[in-house]
């Protein structure tokens, strides 16, 4: 069995950057048994026959940290949704599947994607970091500023600090100008001497720079939530193993209170509007 949770995560990695790279129209580059994790991934989503693709140590170490950050942690969504489905004793991969459905959701898994859309409508739309931070102050304004603030670390987020070290990293390697990694510096850098946001707490969290990191080594937006599914993963495995192994697990059955109307009235089929 372990070898089957070694298979999972590996292969996860490897039909990852298959999909990218056949996405694009380009040849699927095989993993290389010389290369760690993470070096791989890079290798298979990048590498050309025109143009090798060099492998940065330090673009190696900021994706393996980030995918450290982003393992489970407590019952989120998609985890709550693989212990739900494993304890009715679902094999690995059915179990798996659902943790990836739950995370695709915009609310759960599109964070960080959310936070690029924004910074996108910033630029297309031409605003001042000025303007972004009173919108976001406005309660009247439907602006937001995605990648503040957490439901959990109702301070500050600690997987962010460690973050920011990968992104102040990344950024200076990067060879191209990129305005949407501009705006998201300066917003980071106003908004974290913004007395509304020091009060409320609402510092950058790990989506918001993560998702800099990303556009930044250049992973594309719409495989944001799938570099997520990868990080998740031995977290989820390891979540459906102490399921399965535990002789005293019961199947999860949550109870619900009805708290409708006691008695309705009938209304024959023909009256009703």
């Amino acid at each position: 069995m372990n070898k089957t949770y070694l298979r999972l995560i590996s292969k996860i990695r490897t039909m990852s950057a298959m999909a990218y790279r056949i996405s694009l129209g380009e040849r699927v580059v095989y993993p290389r048994p010389d290369l760690c994790y993470c070096a791989n991934f890079l290798n298979m989503m990048f590498d050309s026959v025109v143009v090798p693709y060099k492998i940065d140590p330090d673009l190696v170490r900021a994706l393996n940290v980030f995918w450290i950050l982003h393992a489970d942690h407590e019952q989120n969504c998609s985890t709550t949704a693989v212990r739900v489905v494993g304890s009715g004793k679902v094999n690995i991969y059915a179990t798996i599947s659902a943790g990836i459905s739950a995370l695709w959701g915009p609310l759960h898994g599109g964070a960080n994607q959310a936070v690029i859309s924004m910074l996108e409508e910033i630029h297309k739309n031409g605003m001042t970091i000025k303007d972004c931070i009173a919108k976001a102050k406005d309660k009247t304004n439907p602006f937001k500023l995605m990648g503040f603030g957490h439901r959990v670390y109702k301070t500050y987020d600690p997987r962010a600090k460690i973050m920011k070290k990968m992104v102040d990293m990344v950024l200076p390697k990067i060879k191209r100008n990129d305005p949407l990694l501009d705006i998201a510096q300066k917003l980071e850098e106003a908004a974290l001497k913004d007395s509304y946001f020091i009060e409320k707490h609402l510092y950058p969290n790990v989506d918001f720079y993560s998702g800099i990191m990303m556009r930044a080594m250049g992973i594309p937006t719409n495989m944001f939530t799938v570099m997520f599914a990868i990080g998740r993963l031995p977290g989820w495995i390891a979540q459906w193993k102490e399921d399965v192994t535990d002789p005293e697990t019961k199947i999860t059955r949550p109870r619900q209170v009805y708290t409708g109307s006691l008695q309705r009235d009938y209304v024959p089929m023909n009256k009703r509007g």
